[in-house]
């Protein structure tokens, strides 16, 4: 049976074999340090249990509208006016089936064949893959490290084409978790509005902020970006609730009919349940989600501190999300291994630590740390990361 192209031009993921090997040392008895993960430690908040179990006792166990609830939409129309001053109506929301679905979606509904989408690298390594789904063309720009990992609008100018259709912005970012500052997306927008670029804004991270400046949208600086802006969000890194799956988009009421449309067709609706434990998640005390940032920003400062006193080690300090993404190529080179890849594998086998090569984002030299574990284990895990590069030093 032949496959669809579609599916055979995907990427391997980059992270599944270290994956695999980190599992196999595990269920050999092996202590493995895993640092790879892109979700909360944390249970999601009891409150928001309680109301997923409540929407049950009550029945709320049927088929909802495949945009989402009423209620639910209210509730994220009252959280963009409440924290970004944006006001949308209800015809301008969309929930789905996690922002990862959202993004799917749009660019299911947005893209032509050979239609081009700039993608900012380091990227989330979905962006790409879910652009070639709907035969787009990713066109990656290189964000410098001297210029923490982030764009300019020199760098927009030089690739658009007459094919050009959107570009990316994932602020606070994964896997480098730098931020944009409003002066910064400011000129960006202008590139995007003199160009009529689509602006598809990630802030999924949006919570998880480190430094005395708020989260900055985009869509917030001005009425005309807002019209070109369309905001992916949800509640999985915000409210510890990646495995119930509710993401959603907010944007221009065309996009955001085609996007239901097809969902309509595709999904039928967001988890029935899901979607009231989300409800509770916005309509409820907030007290949780500041501590669990609180215990973020403790285990960052900590972690970065200990990564950049690796020999061969190099780090731009992030300022929001769960992600250090340190360069380690000297390390690499001082230990001998032709590649950063090489090294990740060399790392697991010797001392457990399983670390995500850069290369699956866009970015060979570097590794991708998550410091959603406790802190114990990231001490350790930095004083086996420093063993093993002092062990091979050639």
């Amino acid at each position: 049976m032949d496959l669809a192209k579609r599916v055979q031009s995907l990427t391997p993921s980059s992270t599944l074999a270290i994956t695999a090997k980190a599992k196999q040392l595990k269920a050999e008895g092996h202590d493995v340090i895993a640092l790879g993960a892109g979700e909360p430690d944390f249970n999601t908040p009891e409150h928001i249990l309680e109301a997923a179990k409540e929407a049950m006792d009550k029945g709320l166990t049927k088929y909802t509208p495949s945009g989402g609830i009423p209620e639910l939409k209210q509730a994220i129309i009252d959280k963009f006016k409440k924290d970004q001053k944006l006001m949308y109506n209800a015809s301008e929301i969309i929930v789905t089936i996690g922002a990862k679905h959202a993004l799917y979606t749009l660019f299911q509904v947005l893209l032509n064949r050979g239609d081009e989408v700039i993608v900012p690298a380091p990227y989330w390594v979905s962006y790409p893959e879910q652009i070639k789904l709907a035969e787009g063309n990713p066109i990656m720009i290189e964000g410098k490290e001297d210029n923490e990992f982030k764009i300019t609008p020199e760098q927009i100018r030089s690739v658009i084409t007459d094919r050009t259709k959107a570009i990316i912005l994932n602020s606070p970012s994964n896997p480098t978790g730098v931020i944009y500052t409003r002066e910064e997306l400011d000129s960006i927008g202008e590139v995007c509005l003199e160009h009529g670029l689509l602006i598809v804004s990630d802030e999924i991270y949006e919570k998880l902020v480190y430094t005395n400046q708020p989260h900055v949208s985009i869509a917030e600086i001005s009425d005309a970006l807002k019209e070109q802006t369309i905001i992916i969000n949800g509640v999985s890194k915000s409210h510890s609730m990646t495995g119930w799956r509710i993401g959603y988009a907010a944007g221009s009421e065309k996009l955001i009919k085609a996007m239901t449309n097809l969902a309509s067709h595709s999904t039928s609706n967001p988890t029935s349940i899901a979607q009231y434990g989300a409800l509770a998640a916005y309509r409820t005390d907030q007290t949780k989600v500041e501590e669990m940032k609180q215990a973020f920003a403790k285990r960052l400062k900590a972690l970065y501190n200990l990564i950049i006193d690796i020999p061969g080690v190099e780090c731009v300090e992030p300022q929001g999300a769960f992600y250090l993404f340190p360069n380690v190529k000297k390390a690499a080179e001082m230990n001998g291994y032709a590649t950063v890849d090489d090294w990740v594998k060399a790392l697991l086998e010797e001392e457990k630590v399983a670390l995500v090569p850069g290369s699956g984002f866009g970015a060979p030299e570097n590794v991708r740390f998550s410091y959603a574990t406790s802190l114990d284990q990231l001490e350790e895990a930095a004083k086996r990361i420093k063993r093993f590069v002092m062990n091979h030093q050639s």
